[in-house]
């Protein structure tokens, strides 16, 4: 026998202590537990920031600044690495990524990335590729599909903005009243009949 069954062969038979015997006991009002209510009882939780029913400290501050984490995207993160498991000619979707424990469900879109040597003629169909992954791809003879079976595209670049020079475009009538001389009227009511111009 170990030292450790030697100290706890004694204890197998111990008597356990009766609580809530009276405040004299030393075992009473509060048992052991330490408080009253809610919190002598068993599976009560409290969040980090419950201040009693007062609002919360991060309610209380203003709001500063946009986060756009409510609006990301999120993926199953695949490398080429892990798709020389399939056969040439093997149509790899979410499904058949589940199937050989690549992801853990299908309840994300996949995003395939270019890290590792790629060399199966593959079909693979993903939510989103990366360039690099994209070449690889297409240069090893496979295709690489979206979620609805056509060609992958990537989307066109966005124009950047670019201020035109000398100011913003004046109208028509501005760029008359600046051009005809102090004490003439621009070009088009000059040309009315007496009686229409105005007073």
């Amino acid at each position: 026998m170990s030292m450790t069954q030697d100290i706890t062969a004694g204890l197998r038979n111990k008597r356990s202590q009766r609580k809530g015997r009276g405040e004299s006991s030393g075992r009473g009002k509060t048992s052991g537990r330490g408080n009253k209510g809610s919190k002598a009882r068993v599976g009560t939780t409290y969040k980090p920031t419950y201040e009693g029913g007062q609002t919360e400290l991060f309610r209380r501050w203003p709001k500063r600044g946009f986060s756009n984490v409510n609006f990301e995207r999120k993926f199953h993160i695949v490398n080429l690495a892990d798709l020389e498991k399939f056969d040439n000619g093997a149509t790899v979707d979410a499904a058949a990524l589940l199937d050989k424990g690549v992801i853990p469900d299908n309840k994300q879109q996949v995003k395939i990335l270019g890290d590792g040597e790629f060399s199966k003629k593959l079909t693979v169909i993903a939510g989103w590729y990366s360039k690099s992954a994209h070449e690889k791809i297409t240069q090893a003879g496979g295709t690489a599909q979206n979620l609805k079976g056509e060609a992958f595209e990537f989307p066109k670049p966005k124009k950047k903005f670019v201020p035109r020079e000398g100011g913003p475009k004046k109208s028509k009538k501005a760029q008359a009243s600046e051009e005809a001389p102090a004490g003439e009227a621009p070009a088009k009511e000059a040309a009315r009949p007496e009686g229409e111009q105005q007073a």
